[in-house]
């Protein structure tokens, strides 16, 4: 069973940047696919950017296209989400997962192994 702890998150002003990580621990994340999700308060959680254990797939929510990247560094048992040009939309506790099972890796569903969450809080 592989954790993951999310890190990064934080207070800034809309326009701003932040660099989400997700650090693993317990398995290497090389074969894992691995996805961000973000949850927004009274609201369900929702799919924001993934990359498969390859690299080669990264898909991410119309709503971030553009602003939003993931990567992923192997050798750092770490995953990333850059966020540039933040709204005060993108408000919310971000979270990151990981599961080697295949399947569409933009689906809640398909993860098993969640971290704890980060707050990510952009004022206007």
């Amino acid at each position: 069973q592989v954790n993951v702890v999310e890190s990064g998150g934080g207070l800034v002003q809309a326009g701003g940047s932040l660099r989400l990580s997700c650090a693993a621990s317990g398995r290497t994340l090389r074969r894992y696919n691995m996805g961000w999700f973000r949850q927004a308060p009274g609201k369900e959680r929702e799919f924001v950017a993934a990359i498969n254990w390859k690299g080669g797939n990264t898909p991410c929510a119309d709503s971030v296209k553009g602003r939003f990247t993931i990567s992923r560094d192997n050798a750092k048992n770490t995953v990333y989400l850059q966020m540039n040009s933040l709204k005060p939309e993108d408000t919310a506790v971000y979270y990151c997962a990981a599961d080697y099972r295949d399947g569409p890796i933009t689906l809640v569903s398909l993860y098993r192994y969640w971290g704890q969450g980060t707050q990510v809080t952009v004022s206007s």
